[in-house]
């Protein structure tokens, strides 16, 4: 973890730490020593607000379409450049030298090196002001929530998935919570790792309880705790707590289902609240990753030349009176090598927001969407199932798809299981679940029905490609840098 042991940085604030300088007993001129920097509350603000920043630096992006080119659902044009390629093709190409993977892992063990120092020093601010002491609470539950989600998000890509029977003796990865600039820590267990981010989300929902939520929240609260609960104990087949936490954000009501097709497009293309449990904040100067590899939008024609394309089969799930095809999927213009192809099929669910567009033709911003009340109805949904409580699997299963303009579900059974998945698929496509999903479901896939293949790029490795479930880059490699530097590191399978 090159990165997190040479300094900190908040990038609204430029906090760092400095090695050197402690040695030499000298604070720098241009940023704060963490000794200095814990010392009133306004401080703490400071560094909440890193937090953030953070926090808004790991969503969309490739934080979210790099899975999703991995998967099956997408198909690259003959025009894509072998930009983002790699993951796509599973083969020889895709090393834990992957110039997408390091800087994953670096930012995400960056901004755990963050909170660390936050949570640590927090507790170290005198304040005596009924105000000041919300404030730090509020403070510390942030931390310990981004924390719990940064360490999901890396064990679900560079682990196994959560087995009982395996997860105490299965190689999760370094469980670093404290500032160490000469740590090189060993992988933990994936039950240990799990058992900390459980640790760190009910700490964060002890802080947060008094943090209501609300419709598009851009700060952490208390239902935004418990949505990451419900998808950390499904993803540890914690079917009952999964249940319950998502249960619990469901029949609250704060979030209802959207049911009309005008107002689920909108929801999507300018940035609706409706079903937001917690979005990031966004505004001209400080603006997200973007979903760019969908449409390729070229002012000069207005014709669109996408990197890669969803597969017939992907359009064919959607029903025509699913409310979800028109807001996810659009017919356009496409133009490939010179080539024009009409009304083909193009994922639209990330079109930019025009409020945020800085020349006449889309920029591709999108407010990110981290938790929407949609997941937690599948949670709500897989979990019942597999505790066998078919009937509430229904009940949460049936809810979703009504509101989305389908017929309710009558299956039972192993139909009943295939019914929800097909449901989180067509709920939550390219959103960056789908690669975990068969991860986890133990499935593999064969890339089939494309919509025109004269546009794709050719050969086994690209949209007929078949991947078997226990291929080994379903786990993603730990970074060569950190494999080399850091000796009790041990490797992935197959990297």
């Amino acid at each position: 973890m090159k990165k997190i042991n040479i300094f900190i940085t908040t990038s609204l604030t430029a906090l760092a730490v400095l090695a050197s300088c402690k040695k030499l007993n000298l604070y720098p001129s241009n940023a704060i020593e963490i000794s200095q920097s814990f010392k009133t509350v306004k401080d703490a603000t400071t560094w909440d607000n890193g937090v953030y920043a953070k926090f808004r630096g790991v969503q969309y992006g490739s934080y979210s379409f790099y899975t999703e080119v991995q998967a099956d659902e997408l198909n690259a044009t003959l025009d894509y450049g072998n930009r983002n390629g790699a993951p796509g093709r599973w083969d020889g190409t895709f090393t834990a030298d992957d110039q997408t993977l390091g800087p994953q892992w670096q930012n995400f063990y960056n901004a755990i090196a963050n909170v660390n120092v936050a949570i640590n020093g927090y507790p170290t601010i005198p304040a005596t002001a009924a105000s000041d002491i919300a404030s730090i609470n509020q403070y510390l539950g942030d931390a310990y929530l981004a924390r719990a989600y940064y360490y999901h998000r890396l064990i679900l890509r560079w682990a196994k998935p959560y087995e009982p029977a395996t997860a105490a003796t299965d190689l999760g990865v370094p469980l670093v919570l404290t500032y160490d600039i000469s740590a090189l820590p060993a992988r933990a267990t994936v039950k240990a790792v799990y058992d900390q981010i459980i640790s760190d989300i009910t700490k964060a929902e002890n802080l947060l309880a008094g943090t209501a939520g609300a419709q598009g929240s851009k700060y952490f609260t208390i239902d935004a705790a418990r949505a990451l609960e419900a998808r950390v104990r499904l993803s540890m087949q914690d079917w009952t707590g999964a249940y319950n936490a998502a249960n619990t954000l469901i029949t609250g009501g704060k979030y209802p289902l959207i049911t009309s097709q005008a107002a689920f497009s909108a929801y999507w293309a300018t940035d609706g609240v409706q079903e937001t449990i917690m979005q990031m904040a966004v505004n001209s100067s400080e603006l997200p990753n973007v979903n760019n590899i969908y449409l390729g939008l070229r002012a000069a024609d207005l014709k669109y030349d996408p990197d890669f394309v969803p597969s017939q089969w992907v359009i064919n799930m959607y029903a025509s009176a699913d409310i979800r095809k028109a807001a996810y999927f659009a017919q356009l213009p496409v133009i490939v090598q010179g080539v024009n192809y009409p009304n083909t099929w193009l994922v639209n669910k990330y079109p930019g927001n025009p409020i945020y567009f800085t020349t006449a033709i889309t920029n591709y911003v999108n407010v990110p969407k981290v938790f929407r009340i949609a997941e937690m109805y599948l949670i709500a949904a897989e979990a019942a199932k597999n505790a066998n409580n078919e009937p509430n699997a229904l009940i949460a299963l049936n809810a979703l798809r009504i509101a989305r303009g389908l017929t309710p579900s009558v299956s039972t059974g192993a139909a009943l299981t295939q019914d929800i998945r097909d449901e989180r698929f067509r709920e939550l496509a390219f959103e960056g679940f789908r690669l975990d999903d068969l991860k986890r479901w133990h499935l593999g896939f064969t890339r089939n029905s494309p919509q025109n293949a004269n546009m794709l790029t050719q050969g086994s490795q690209y949209y007929t490609l078949s991947v078997a479930a226990d291929a080994d880059k379903f786990v993603w490699g730990i970074p060569t840098n950190d494999i080399v530097i850091n000796k009790n590191l041990v490797q992935n399978p197959g990297w």
